[in-house]
């Protein structure tokens, strides 16, 4: 099986680290529930820019201080949805990767074959938005990929990595 989301190939920036050798097999970007925190902070920016707008609506300076600051915010939530926009969890034949940043780019990769064991779980705020936390083990020690958070379809991603991590004994002659 290839998942890749519907609708969303990997862009280029993700197929430039991938080696000749080897072929997607999962390739989806983090849930959109990454997003919740800054999109909660905005909207309190806004309830409280608007509530101080009318304690001080005669001064004008205070008035564009107040706004100002909420812009921050907004800028802040745009920032932080560019960035989602290009961050990506891949899954190749060989290894698993994330590949994260909007201008400083960070890839973060562990081999299939060194991984020892993998575990699955969701919280109750991840089951009710639909994403996940995979939790990565190997034989060795500090690992640049241990924990992957907001894994969208985790059930059924679980599943795949799990069949490339520890492949049957039939799919194994399959080769």
């Amino acid at each position: 099986m290839r998942l890749i989301t519907p609708g969303d190939n990997a862009p280029a920036s993700v197929n430039k680290h991938l080696l000749p050798t080897e072929h997607q097999v999962i390739s989806v970007r983090f849930h959109p529930a990454v997003l919740l925190g800054p999109i909660a902070l905005v909207l309190v920016g806004l309830i409280a820019a608007g509530l101080l707008s009318g304690v001080v609506h005669g001064n004008g300076t205070a008035l564009d201080i107040i706004w100002l600051g909420w812009g921050v915010l907004l800028c802040y939530l745009i920032w932080k949805v560019a960035n989602w926009s290009v961050d990506y969890f891949v899954v190749t034949s060989a290894r698993m990767l994330t590949v994260t940043g909007l201008v400083t780019r960070k890839v973060a990769m562990m081999p299939l074959t060194k991984i020892t064991d993998m575990s699955f779980y969701r919280s109750a705020r991840g089951r009710l938005f639909g994403y996940g936390k995979f939790i990565v083990e190997s034989a060795g020690q500090n690992q640049a990929l241990d924990n992957v958070d907001f894994i969208p379809y985790p059930d059924q991603l679980y599943l795949e990595v799990c069949g490339l991590i520890f492949p049957s004994k039939k799919d194994e002659g399959d080769d």
